[in-house]
């Protein structure tokens, strides 16, 4: 069988043999040579072992990358290391798949989702909020206020991580250990886990913690009518509320404007006060403040 080398490559192709009905038949492939120099070859199948097709591929003595037939050996070993590691990336998802289906594994594993969910969630709703207030009323460069968006985004998604996974790894570990849940157990876990994460006061704690605080009041209130504490109103009470809440927060405002969050402040300064202040149109429809010296 004529070998391949590197040296005296010739424009003549080289055969591919294909054996239909055990008969052989030619059709070029590569490069065929008359060099009078040593060449190893040997025939490998081209395509499958199904197809019936095989191909000679040769090296010369001088190495496997002097042939032209060995980037097809390549090009094979790079497929077949590719094909392996799919391979053991399929078989370590079908081991994960497998550990996640276990029952026994069940608390632990909500443990670490509770983790993730912790955290995903508030980057979800801390950062929009971050984006606005921080572009609205707060000054300094575009790096600064990129800056405390993202330490804001990250103080409130890292916190909420931390207390999902302490307030569901306590509350497992005492149903675990009484044998039975019981609604004490929420209580307690998520009270450790509050002075755990959100007792540092600061201005992400204080947020969330005022958050909390309206809709437990609106919870408990809702709570004492089912339980007949007491007495389900005849009047939607919502107005009263409202007007309740209002004249409150503006009263502060007025005159105990330091008891107030610094963002609830801001937010009132722009719709309270700059609104008695203008010079022209400018800073009277198009703008709150002027941009200029004038």
């Amino acid at each position: 069988m004529t070998g391949l080398c590197r040296a005296g490559l010739t424009a003549a192709p080289t055969a591919l043999t294909e054996r239909v009905g055990g008969t052989p038949r030619s059709a070029p492939i590569g490069w065929r040579t008359d060099s009078p120099h040593q060449c190893e070859s040997e025939v490998v199948p081209l395509i499958g072992r199904e197809s019936g097709l095989t191909a000679v591929r040769a090296y010369g003595s001088g190495g496997r990358g002097d042939a032209p037939g060995s980037s097809v050996r390549q090009g094979a070993m790079a497929g077949g290391a590719m094909a392996g590691d799919g391979d053991s990336f399929r078989a370590l998802l079908r081991a994960a798949n497998a550990l996640l289906q276990q029952r026994r594994y069940h608390a632990a594993l909500a443990v670490i989702k509770g983790f993730r969910n912790g955290a995903v969630y508030g980057a979800k709703i801390r950062a929009p909020h971050a984006l606005v207030m921080t572009f609205l009323f707060k000054s300094g460069s575009f790096r600064e206020k990129l800056k405390s968006i993202a330490q804001a985004t990250y103080a409130h998604s890292r916190n909420l991580a931390y207390f999902v996974f302490t307030y569901k790894g306590l509350l497992a570990a005492q149903s675990r250990l009484q044998g039975k849940k019981i609604p004490f157990h929420s209580f307690l876990a998520a009270c450790i886990g509050g002075w755990l994460v959100f007792g540092d006061n600061n201005p992400i704690n204080s947020q969330i913690i005022m958050y909390l605080l309206s809709r437990i009041l609106f919870g408990l209130s809702r709570l004492a009518v089912q339980k007949g504490y007491i007495p389900q109103p005849r009047q939607d009470p919502f107005p009263l509320l409202a007007a309740l809440v209002w004249g409150t927060v503006l009263w502060l405002f007025e005159y105990h404007r330091d008891t107030l969050q610094p963002s609830l402040q801001s937010s009132m300064t722009y719709l309270y006060e700059d609104s008695e202040v203008w010079h022209d149109v400018s800073d009277f429809l198009i703008y709150n403040k002027r941009t200029d010296s004038k």
